[in-house]
């Protein structure tokens, strides 16, 4: 877009367009990126109607929140504070290009999240950890796909979107360890145990096909032999794979792949392993993220001091 010299009179709209060609040319964000900023941006014109950039200040802001705050979704009556606070956070990324381009807009330090309780994290102790892996049926080709799926799970530290994208040749078992592209199209390292390399090899021995996905669906049928039924996992399948594995160990609470990968940034935290190399391995760009997991280790840290500070 070409500028004229009367920048307040640009319309938000065409702007947005503007940011989200940034966003994919000059930041290289992922395509599901673009997608949400493009969600959260149009809810604005959605309340507001067509606007310039020069209409969005701090009254109009308090009553897109307002109705924000008031927006049913498919699932709920509201619209959740953190979906809230994903607006928001879109609008002042917004708004920063806008002053990067020097077109006269809202500050985004003007604009202020709504306040979300922490969730608690939810992770397994080792003794939970062992009882959800030596409980998977491993005597059919699926069971030894699910207990190769939940041992890369606990020992990688991988999201589930990282792991459902994985194909065999990604994967280096000798040397148990490979590259990913995690949030932010970002490569970081991935480790993997021993065990866990020795269950892949023992699922991918069983495969009789030559497709490229590391975890495959057989539809329903249980033979390896029906390759006409075979499909790269969902993340959908994955987080049911996980569940079930917690079910038949007797685990009572709520497990989910993510529950394994906290499980893998406390067990590191727990044996000593620094924030930072956390950080890296759970391939969190801000540190704060990662120090979620703090609370957790404060018996650790305890008995650190306990057995490290000198006593008096």
């Amino acid at each position: 877009m070409s500028y004229n010299i009367n920048m307040s009179k640009l319309l938000y709209s065409e702007l947005v367009i503007d940011f989200l060609e940034h966003l994919e040319i000059e930041l290289g964000r992922s395509q599901k990126t673009i997608s949400n900023y493009h969600h959260y941006l149009t809810r604005l014109s959605d309340f507001a109607g067509e606007i310039k950039i020069s209409d969005i200040d701090n009254e109009l802001i308090r009553r897109w929140r307002l109705w924000l705050n008031r927006l049913g979704s498919d699932r709920a009556d509201e619209l959740g504070k953190l979906t809230q606070n994903y607006h928001l956070i879109a609008l002042r990324a917004f708004l920063k290009y806008c002053a990067k381009r020097d077109i006269p807009a809202l500050s985004p330090d003007k604009i202020e999240l709504a306040k979300v309780a922490r969730k608690q994290v939810s992770f397994l102790s080792a003794e939970e950890v062992e009882r959800l892996l030596v409980n998977i049926d491993v005597s059919s080709v699926t069971g030894a796909r699910d207990r190769a799926i939940c041992e890369l799970l606990f020992s990688s530290g991988l999201r589930v979107s990282e792991l459902v994208g994985l194909d065999k040749e990604h994967v280096n078992l000798d040397r148990r360890e490979f590259m990913v592209r995690g949030k932010g199209q970002k490569d970081r390292p991935i480790f993997i145990s021993a065990e866990a390399a020795n269950w892949i090899k023992n699922y991918l021995a069983q495969r009789e096909d030559n497709l490229n996905p590391l975890f495959i669906s057989y539809s329903g049928k249980h033979s390896p032999s029906m390759s006409g039924n075979y499909k790269r996992l969902t993340a959908r399948s994955i987080q049911r794979i996980v569940s079930k594995a917690a079910r038949m160990a007797g685990i009572t609470k709520h497990v989910s792949p993510h529950s394994l990968r906290h499980s893998f940034a406390t067990d590191l935290l727990m044996n000593g392993a620094d924030i930072r190399s956390v950080q890296a391995m759970l391939g969190h760009s801000n540190i704060a993220t990662t120090q979620i997991y703090t609370h957790i280790t404060d018996p650790h840290l305890k008995a650190v001091y306990e057995q490290f500070h000198h006593k008096k």
